[in-house]
């Protein structure tokens, strides 16, 4: 990675991927009716979602569980990976993770937070050292790399992790025998997975559903327009789910899980949520939010560079609804910002990414060392370990 971006320092309200969040709504509201649904199908239902079960997280099952048993607040990282369907299989690897969001609940105030970050915010990746755009963690290290990412951007702890890839759309809409929705107009987008639509209504198969909420491009209201075609497929699942005919393909619905969902998240952790009456409430009474970023231009690529005031205040809003006191951050972003104040205050539009003198003001050209023994700084993460946090390796 060059050691500069060239690139606006408007602040702007990152783009979102709505149709991760949709996605991982319409899980969620699967497992709690999965859970609600439990005693009737316990054993078919436990075999499913234990089936789903992986824990990369340094915190034991055992102490997750104890958490919820207790009522206390528990954090969720949710992850969309952009593989499983339309032609991006097993070739394509792991993939990134297009969704970041840091789910907070808080059964006492009876409050969730949802906390979005963009995926192209800069971030050193956890396992590499390289600083790079966080989505790229999950190619790099998986779940257990982006958990510990985050946790070191925002010095908060996670509990749990739900990851949903987009074959999960496909098969969920599948299990409930297809959906029915409007096609507020028509549109051809096959060079971008779109697929080609007819204006009025239609039943969607699964690959025509993810067509359905993914496309973009031809929409003349764009993500607006996107997010009011999700809203349509996720009420038709909905609407599916409850009816009795879903009910009596129960076995498909919990099959539609496999393969498209992992996450640290037992049955009798399901079983204990959707039965306490504080889980529940606090589920019904969302509060969303981003990280906001600034835009910068990263050899060529474009990046969410955010402040640390920005940082800062994300992270004391998720410590505060996780019962945690305040700390003042201070990790590889907050450092590498003061030495890019000027990029902050509007005087240069240039976002330095290594430890050259130029980032100091002294005119001197820029470094190209990229040693991962650069001595500048050490990030002494309360999460563990140290990492030089100017130099180190940057590639991408």
């Amino acid at each position: 990675m060059d050691s500069r971006s060239q690139g606006s320092k408007q602040v702007r309200r990152a783009p979102h991927h709505p149709v991760w969040r949709f996605l991982i709504f319409a899980i969620l509201g699967i497992l709690f009716l999965v859970a609600a649904y439990g005693f009737r199908f316990f054993a078919e239902t436990k075999t499913a979602i234990n089936g789903t079960y992986s824990n990369v997280t340094q915190t034991s099952a055992k102490a997750n569980s104890k958490l919820i048993k207790e009522e206390k607040p528990i954090s969720i990282l949710l992850l969309g990976t952009d593989t499983g369907a339309l032609g991006r299989g097993a070739s394509w690897g792991k993939g990134n993770s297009d969704s970041i969001e840091v789910v907070t609940i808080n059964p006492k105030k009876h409050k969730t937070t949802i906390t979005s970050i963009p995926r192209d915010t800069l971030a050193k990746i956890s396992g590499t050292g390289d600083v790079a755009k966080i989505n790229s963690a999950y190619a790099s290290g998986g779940e257990e790399s982006t958990l510990k990412t985050v946790q070191k951007l925002l010095n908060i702890k996670i509990n749990y992790y739900i990851t949903v890839n987009m074959n999960g759309l496909k098969k969920i809409v599948n299990a409930v025998g297809g959906v029915d929705v409007t096609v507020p107009f028509s549109w051809s987008d096959p060079s971008h997975d779109g697929g080609t639509f007819t204006k009025g209504k239609a039943h969607l198969n699964g690959t025509r559903a993810l067509q359905f909420a993914r496309m973009r491009y031809e929409d003349p209201k764009g993500d607006y327009g996107r997010q009011q075609r999700q809203q349509q497929v996720i009420k038709a699942i909905v609407k599916s789910l409850l009816s009795a005919k879903t009910l009596t393909s129960y076995e498909s619905v919990l099959s539609s899980l496999k393969g498209s969902l992992k996450m640290n998240l037992t049955f009798d952790d399901l079983i204990t949520m959707a039965q306490n009456s504080d889980y529940r409430k606090a589920a019904s009474n969302i509060k969303k939010y981003t990280l906001q970023g600034n835009d910068a231009t990263i050899d060529g690529a474009s990046y969410q560079v955010a402040s640390t005031s920005a940082l800062q205040k994300t992270s004391n809003r998720i410590r505060k609804q996780l019962g945690k006191s305040q700390e003042t951050l201070s990790n590889f972003n907050t450092r590498l910002n003061a030495i890019n104040s000027s990029f902050f205050n509007g005087t240069t539009t240039t976002y330095y990414t290594s430890s050259s003198s130029a980032a100091y003001g002294t005119g001197a050209a820029e470094s190209t060392t990229d040693s991962t023994t650069a001595t500048n700084g050490t990030d002494t993460s309360p999460y563990g370990g140290t990492s030089s946090y100017y130099g180190g390796s940057t590639g991408y």
